[in-house]
């Protein structure tokens, strides 16, 4: 839904239904409450709406960026094709060496990369003990006794 509070300067109120969210919008100063009209120069949603609303041409707030004219430019120069790698010439700049070190892992289980809090810390929830063998320091599936039982299990007497 959007208000119209003052039309000679583009100025409108425009209300999210489901949320009743209300956002200022500013045509002649570009700018709306939700950001993306001055940050990315990018037409949101309540400019069409207040353009919608009042009739006026939605075209005259989009970024010159954003305009397929600008974008038709940007590929109108032409490309040169870079041919079989074989033939190109031999670099001889720097070389990148990489560290080691920051080399992902394909292997295995990926790295936890949240941050943790306060309910995520050992010590409220006590250590770990096997659930074999009631041990502390080690899980089910590295039990002494998992590996001895399945061997004796084996070899019945």
């Amino acid at each position: 839904m959007v208000s119209c509070f003052a039309r000679q300067n583009e100025v409108f109120e425009v209300r999210e239904m489901p949320s009743s969210v209300e956002y200022a919008v500013d045509l002649q100063r570009r700018h709306c409450d939700c950001g993306y009209f001055q940050v990315d120069r990018f037409s949101c949603r309540h400019v069409f709406a207040c353009c919608a609303n009042q009739r006026l041409d939605w075209q005259v707030y989009v970024h010159e960026v954003y305009r397929m004219d600008e974008i038709r430019k940007v590929y109108r120069a032409r490309f040169r094709p870079l041919g079989n790698p074989t033939t190109w010439p031999v670099y001889g700049g720097q070389r990148m060496i990489p560290n080691p070190s920051l080399k992902r892992v394909t292997k295995g289980r990926t790295k936890q990369t949240r941050f943790l809090n306060e309910m995520d810390t050992r010590s409220m929830r006590g250590p770990r003990c096997c659930r074999l063998c009631g041990v502390e320091g080690h899980s089910r599936s590295r039990c002494p006794q998992r590996a001895g039982t399945s061997a004796r299990e084996a070899d019945p007497p």
